[in-house]
């Protein structure tokens, strides 16, 4: 598999449990996420995310940026469904929140 990445997800089951915002943590993931596939992912699951196209510069410091990044990240869960290859079609299920790759 040469383009195995950013896998689609189906979900038939979402749920999103509120939880404490910590702006420092979600601050520090920023660098760590792949923005085109979180975006491609908040699009799939039908997410009224206000997020932008772009991670705003100052992200840091923009609590409304980092509330809606929070919501996304840590609040939503995906119960039921499946992750498919963009590739092969391959269809990896999704149970309990977790998704069987194998």
């Amino acid at each position: 598999v040469a383009k195995g990445f950013p896998l689609k997800i189906v979900a038939t089951k979402v749920e999103t449990m509120e939880t404490d915002f910590n702006a420092h943590f979600v601050a520090r993931m920023v660098e760590k996420l792949e923005w085109g596939a979180l975006l491609g992912a908040v699009e799939q699951l039908g997410l009224d995310a206000k997020l932008p196209a772009a991670v705003p510069e100052g992200y840091a410091e923009d609590e409304t940026f980092l509330r809606a990044l929070h919501h996304v990240i840590v609040e939503v869960e995906v119960v039921e469904g499946e992750l498919i290859c963009p590739e092969t079609s391959r269809k990896f299920p999704i149970k309990g929140g977790i998704p069987s790759m194998i």
